[in-house]
């Protein structure tokens, strides 16, 4: 009797050869397909089995085979530094009292060098056996290599390895001490750190006091250290006065572990500073020149409206400097030199490209668009625009935010109610416009309405305003006005 099985339709279906099958021949079941066809289900190669493990059963009387199990490492005296920009959370945990207690410790540390240098000592006091770090940018660097120095085990960990483990805090405080925990627990790796590395790295933290490294102030501390400078007292003394950090703050932000190789190295890099910055200025050079050479830009006089750089005969205006169009686009708050000039270069001097102001801000992809469906209608996103000018727009109104000025006010009463975004960009567009009017109008100039523009100037206006907001607060009541009784003599 040959093996086999029927299908639906009754059609014999045989497997293997013609030979006769063994006695223990077993019947496999068979699937019809989406086409009538029929599948029958296939076996691992391996072990015999099909896929749902049906098939030959395993042998149970060997005696398995022998992996390797990762020993679980416990660390009775952990630390860990959530790494900052100007400081770091430290966490100590050390065994308490009792077998089952942990005695915790979380403080914050300043990244200078002298309280660094007290942080490990401190933590060797306590027989640290492991101090972890998290690799945050560069700033990881003057807590790796003093600790090393201290003669600590200290581990660099990627923030990959351990994020996506539940328990992780949402603050500084809390990251610190799951970072402890992990490392008493064994369960972080190690990232390779070069020991070299220590002599390429300086360990001061200037950009912590300072904002702008290359400014007066940091231009001459660089100068001063490159020239063979390494008291930090004297250093500190270079700093401006205007500059927020105090003396003692700049003193311990300049000590560190300075050395020949980073002079070299930072003059390096000053000397392609230098490079780049005069191929800039000659840039900005080339750029005037060609801009003078643009129609509808030349100086006008503001009073008699004669262009090129003179006044007409009799001109009641003839005190007044005669501005070019660059020039004038720079007097709206938050426009510098450099966005002046993109803004020319991208929308152009032909008056006739744009009707009115507003076509110029719509081509610019900063007025809204309305979406409607039927009988409903809701404002729609911007779209991108020209983006050298949208940046340079979005430069200006940026900068024009923190100004006590007209636009300034404009910002902040947007982004109290619809938030900063939409702030940006309803600024930019006012800019965007106002930068219209001027190239259309050569004797135009921008005009400063201060920051109560907005704000009623009426008495009258601001009475009706406060009864309203009164009569808003009571419901029911009505406000009336009248005039005060004179005082009793």
């Amino acid at each position: 009797m040959r093996a086999g099985v029927l299908s639906r339709s009754s059609t014999p279906i045989r497997f293997g050869s013609s030979r006769a099958a063994p006695r223990a021949a077993s019947f496999l079941p068979v699937l019809k397909g989406k086409r009538g066809g029929v599948a029958a289900k296939k076996k691992d190669t391996k072990t015999g089995a099909d896929r749902d493990g049906v098939g030959v059963a395993p042998e149970h009387g060997d005696d398995g085979a022998e992996v390797a199990e990762d020993r679980v490492q416990v660390v009775e005296r952990a630390a860990a530094i959530d790494v900052a920009k100007g400081s770091g959370m430290v966490c100590t945990r050390v065994p308490g009292s009792r077998p089952d207690r942990r005695r915790q410790k979380v403080w914050r540390v300043e990244a200078t060098y002298a309280q660094v240098i007290a942080l490990m000592d401190h933590l060797r006091c306590e027989g640290i056996q492991r101090l972890v770090l998290e690799s945050t940018s560069d700033y990881w660097r003057i807590w790796h290599y003093l600790a090393e120095a201290a003669g600590l085990e200290v581990w660099l960990v990627n923030a990959r390895d351990f994020k996506h483990l539940p328990g992780r805090g949402k603050s500084g405080r809390l990251d610190c001490v799951w970072h402890c925990k992990l490392n008493e627990r064994g369960m972080l790796r190690r990232s390779f750190v070069p020991p070299q590395k220590i002599l390429e790295d300086a360990l001061l933290k200037i950009s912590v006091v300072i904002s702008d490294l290359f400014g007066a102030s940091g231009r001459r501390f660089l100068d001063a250290l490159v020239a063979g400078e390494r008291s930090p007292a004297a250093l500190a003394a270079l700093g401006d006065k205007r500059l927020k950090a105090t003396r003692a703050e700049l003193q311990d932000a300049l000590t560190g572990r300075f050395r020949d190789i980073h002079a070299f190295e930072i003059s390096t890099h000053l000397r392609l500073i230098d490079a780049i910055n005069e191929e800039i200025a000659r840039l900005d050079d080339r750029i005037e020149q060609q801009l003078a050479a643009v129609p509808g830009t030349a100086p006008c006089c503001t009073s008699c409206g004669l262009a090129g750089g003179g006044h007409a005969p009799g001109c009641a205006g003839e005190d007044t400097p005669v501005l070019g169009l660059a020039v004038r686009l720079d007097e709206i708050t938050g426009v510098g030199g450099c966005n002046a000039r993109v803004i020319i270069a991208e929308l152009g001097t032909e008056t006739s490209q744009f009707p009115t102001p507003g076509h110029a801000a719509a081509w610019a992809r900063l007025t809204s668009r309305t979406m409607q469906s039927g009988e409903s209608a809701r404002p729609g996103r911007t779209g991108k625009g020209n983006r050298y000018l949208r940046g340079a727009l979005g430069q200006s109104a940026m900068a024009a935010a923190s100004t006590d000025t007209r636009l300034g006010a404009q910002y902040r009463r947007i982004a109290r109610k619809r938030g900063k975004q939409k702030a940006i960009v309803a600024i930019s567009r006012v800019i965007c416009e106002i930068a219209w009017i001027l190239i259309c109008n050569p004797g135009a100039r921008f005009e400063e309405l201060g920051p109560d523009y907005y704000s009623p100037r009426s008495r009258a206006r601001q009475t009706r305003d406060k009864i309203r907001e009164i009569e808003r607060l009571n419901p029911g009541k009505k406000v009336i006005l009248a005039d005060a009784e004179p005082e009793a003599a």
